[in-house]
């Protein structure tokens, strides 16, 4: 949710920069209908006021005169309080019809091809035969089984069976004890969520709604990621200012159409409806999201130096970025097979979007109350990570070699037949 405050005070600045996202924003017509709604709020307030007045008079005088009055004043209030509902209604409509305002100094562009690599760090893996995809590697050693999945499931599924399932568990619990180490709390959060909520977490958008998997009995949705219910922890609640920042690490099971991708990674594991994800989220003084952005991007980092995986940092352009985003980079892996670099973590700082939607705020020394600034990063999206370590760490044999620091998690160091 936009501020209504900055919408106010400088649409047509808004309007600029919802510009550089693709958006088109009339910053005049907001403003006339805006100036007309708070003329009606005002009129309203006056009508009730005197009302109230009247109510008294009359309890202890009961003239028809005042009666009279007071019956005009009930038909004029019912009119405008229809018009005032009317007015916040498309108030309303065009606020929830509009994305994150982007950071100044975010890269301008249409679409992912003006994304800004940041760097590369790693060595783009080379082999002396001729790579295999992860589902050729997987099917051979018996740890990846599509086939059966779609049997079961229909497209888009997949088992994970055997070492893959050890290699799952390992990067969790690799993830986790890095992210515990530095201070984030661990939760499992549910993975399903009422349809307010998600829409207040600014996840329930036109644009959106396709992605989702929504259960009609029930009135809930899956979530899409651990971000989406995890942000909720804290909706409706006041932090202390001396609490802040609040960092968590999560871990859930994910859920999305991949509405809008037929055609596209149809084979293999990494476009799929169900996937596990390990997940990051922080709360913030809005004076310290920029920093803990970029604490958030360097764990990322870490995890994945840690795995020796080559990779990429991108910035997103304002054109690209997810519909919460007012900034945002990617963590993109090497796939030897593809030979391109493929998303793998996105990080991301949404500002006050989100706690607006959900209604959480922190109090200053000085009493006063702000809403916090919401961050959320990909430790590890679980079987894209899996994906990446075949692929990079294939022998000419068909085994896989298993990371060094993940080899006493998974109690090995191949994958072979």
């Amino acid at each position: 949710m936009i501020d209504i405050g900055l919408l106010r005070r400088d649409p047509i600045k808004v309007a600029s920069l919802l510009k550089t996202r693709g958006v088109v924003f009339s910053a005049n017509e907001f403003s006339r209908l805006d100036k007309k709604l708070r003329i009606i709020q005002q009129e309203v307030e006056k009508l009730r006021s005197e009302k109230n007045i009247l109510s008294k008079q009359i309890a202890s005088n009961k003239s028809k005169q005042l009666i009279l009055k007071a019956k005009k004043i009930d038909v004029t209030l019912l009119k405008k309080e229809k018009e005032l509902d009317y007015l916040l209604e498309e108030s309303l409509k065009i606020t929830a019809s509009l994305p994150n305002i982007p950071f100044e100094g975010v890269t301008v562009g249409p679409d992912e091809a003006s994304n800004k690599v940041v760097k590369e760090v790693g060595k783009k893996s080379e082999f002396d035969f001729e790579p295999k995809d992860h589902i050729e590697l997987g099917e051979k050693l018996g740890i990846i089984n599509v086939r059966k999945a779609a049997e079961v499931s229909g497209s888009r599924f997949g088992y994970f069976l055997s070492d893959a399932v050890l290699l799952e568990f390992a990067l969790i619990r690799l993830a986790f004890d890095e992210a515990i180490n530095q201070g984030f709390l661990p939760v499992v959060p549910p993975v399903m969520i009422k349809p307010d909520v998600f829409e207040g977490m600014g996840r329930l958008a036109a644009s959106q709604k396709e992605e989702r998997y929504y259960l009609p009995n029930d009135d809930l949705y899956l979530a899409g990621s651990g971000e989406h219910t995890m942000g909720p922890l804290h909706m409706n609640e006041i932090f202390n200012e001396k609490d802040l920042p609040k960092r968590y690490i999560g871990f859930s099971t994910c859920f999305r159409r991949e509405a809008g991708s037929y055609g596209k990674d149809v084979k293999g594991m990494l476009r799929v409806h169900q996937f596990d994800k390990v997940e990051m989220f922080v709360f913030s003084k809005p004076e310290f999201s920029e920093v803990e952005h970029q604490k958030l991007v360097a764990l990322q980092e870490r995890l994945m130096q840690k795995l020796e995986l080559p990779y990429r940092v991108v910035e997103i352009c304002t054109g690209d970025m997810g519909w919460t985003d007012a900034k945002a980079f990617d963590i993109e892996t090497w796939l030897p097979f593809q030979q391109k670099y493929r998303e793998t973590h996105s990080a991301s700082n949404t500002s006050d979007f989100q706690s607006r939607g959900i209604n959480v705020k922190y109090k200053r020394g000085d009493g006063k109350k702000e809403f916090v600034h919401m961050l959320n990063a990909t430790a590890f999206a679980i079987g894209r990570t899996i994906i990446t370590i075949l692929e990079n760490y294939q022998q000419k044999d068909g085994s896989v070699k298993v990371p060094e620091v993940l080899q006493d998690y998974v109690g090995k160091k191949v994958i072979s037949k």
